[in-house]
């Protein structure tokens, strides 16, 4: 039976880039991996034919051969490369598990030699702050249960005066090769799982592990301004990696308790104010509060609910813009009094008797509108 196109197969334009190309292999091999599809052998032939026009495809050479002269100029190849006995000659398991590792390493785990590097697992840890405490910033002392290098065996987890041996299973490379249907793949050993050796004597203070449990004290700064969600890394205080392997590192998560009176947006702050019916009436100084304590603010006559007044660098710094104050934005509520005395009522009575609605004249407006609207809808009625 002829081949297909190269190019059919992968489904992709003749003048397709390398990367559309791996793509294009990605999505195809993935859809029939013999992994995926046991025992079905149309997916390990479609595998096969997708993995043939990649190899020939993403190699410059081979590609301008198939694109002059076609499946003649590189069949001679492609039988070396593949091989009778599937994949069995060691030069194509080379090429091919480059290729492999190259498209698959991250969603196999294996090929490229990886999986042996041990690095210690990353940590996180939540830190609660006030609003006040992440305005200013500060340094605070942490406490990290993590696993350390032992010092007793410095991280080998043999006996002092001892040394590892190779693991049997994989004869110390850390990895085994495994036959998956037509063609073979490396995979981290079970046995050692990748470090290449086994532990005769165990370190009595760490079981052979390589690391103990303890508790790091660990001071850290945290920057003024810094909001809710926010990370700080701590490079290299994570959890120990095995056999002396890099450690991982820390993430400080930071969360922002609920303040009573302030709302953050970013840099900035909002509060809402009471003020009393005299005070917006007739005008007046009042003490607005701030991260820093109170500053005054004027209060202009006939100042009405909602107004809100603009405090200029009384925000919290901007960690993501130099450190910049924001600004304090607060919205005037004009606060009803709830108890008053009989001498207190009757003069808010006089008050309201000798004011008509000329002295409010949203509310005149208002009424204007309402009597329009009525009128309007007698005449319909009528």
């Amino acid at each position: 039976m002829s081949k297909r196109d190269y190019y059919e197969v992968l489904g992709v334009a003749r003048d397709a880039d390398e990367n559309t190309i791996k793509r294009a292999y990605r999505k195809l091999a993935m859809k029939y991996h013999p992994d995926r599809n046991p025992d079905d052998s149309a997916a390990a032939e479609n595998f096969r034919e997708v993995t043939e026009a990649y190899e020939v495809l993403t190699d410059p050479d081979k590609r301008t051969r198939y694109d002059q002269y076609g499946h003649a100029g590189v069949d001679d190849q492609m039988q070396d490369f593949w091989g009778r006995g599937g994949a069995q000659d060691s030069h194509a398991f080379r090429d091919f598990g480059d290729m492999f590792g190259d498209v698959f390493g991250d969603m196999f785990g294996f090929g490229g030699g990886g999986g042996r590097s041990g690095r210690g697992a990353d940590l996180r840890y939540n830190l609660s702050l006030t609003l006040e405490e992440a305005a200013s910033g500060r340094e605070v002392e942490l406490k990290i249960p993590r696993h350390e290098t032992c010092g007793g065996c410095q991280g080998s987890g043999a006996r002092p005066g001892t040394n590892p041996v190779p693991c049997n299973t994989c004869g110390g490379h850390g990895q085994v090769q495994m036959q998956q249907g037509f063609f073979a793949v490396r995979r981290t050993c079970p046995t050692c799982h990748g470090s290449g050796t086994r532990i005769e004597s165990p370190c009595v203070e760490c079981g052979g592990s390589g690391r103990v449990k303890v508790t790091k004290k660990l001071k850290i700064k945290v920057p003024a301004g810094v909001y809710d969600g926010a990370q700080v890394r701590v490079s290299g205080e994570g959890e120990s990696g095995q056999h002396g392997s890099p450690a991982g590192d820390l993430y400080v998560i930071i969360s922002l308790k609920e303040h009573p009176i302030f709302e953050r947006e970013g840099a900035d702050l909002y509060c809402t104010m009471p003020v009393t019916f005299p005070q917006a009436t007739l005008g007046s100084e009042v003490d607005a509060p701030t991260l820093e304590g109170k500053v005054k603010i004027k209060i202009p006559a006939g100042t009405e609910g909602g107004r809100v007044f603009r405090l200029r660098g009384h925000g919290v710094p901007d960690v993501r813009n130099g450190g910049q104050k924001g600004d304090l934005y607060v919205r005037v509520q004009i606060a009803v009094p709830k108890k008053m005395s009989s001498r207190q009522a009757q003069l808010l009575r006089e008050f309201a008797n000798e004011t008509g609605d000329e002295v409010y004249p949203e509310r005149s407006s208002f009424l204007g509108k309402v009597k329009d609207f009525w009128d309007e809808l007698s005449g319909e009625a009528k």
